[in-house]
């Protein structure tokens, strides 16, 4: 698996007023933002905030709560994304969403480390990488 993590995500209990609180720290939405989640670029990891029962619906965690973090790994293609999975598996991960196609476009899956920590792992087309393996969210 490359070892690397290009996108954090807060549970967040209200968008509108995280999104808020970032943007008066001076921080620019992405263009990718929605009504739904939130994009900042913070020097090529993108941080992103996301409801907090959208996130336990997405990787499974039934008290996913406001406070709750992810970190994912995006990959170039769905079969990458099967076959990080897989590795994960046989490193002894615990599986909390197997990898599977979003209403958005995406393909993602979700695993937890052996203390719990949840990794996502997707392959988003809508975000290309640049020469540097950086997402391209504009």
């Amino acid at each position: 698996m490359i070892p690397r993590v290009n996108l954090i995500t807060l549970a967040v209990a209200d968008l509108a007023v995280s999104r808020a609180f970032y943007e008066r720290l001076g921080w620019k939405a992405k263009a990718a933002s929605n009504p739904y989640v939130a994009f900042f670029d913070l020097n090529g990891l993108i941080l992103s905030l996301y409801g907090k029962d959208a996130l336990a619906g997405d990787t499974g965690i039934a008290d996913a709560k406001a406070g709750c973090v992810t970190m994912a790994i995006n990959l170039e293609s769905q079969d990458a994304v099967d076959a990080a999975m897989a590795e994960a598996m046989g490193a002894g991960a615990t599986l909390l969403t197997a990898p599977h196609d979003t209403p958005w476009g995406g393909y993602v899956g979700y695993f937890a480390d052996p203390d719990g920590h949840p990794w996502e792992l997707a392959c988003v087309p809508m975000f290309p990488f640049d020469a540097n393996g950086r997402l391209i969210l504009d």
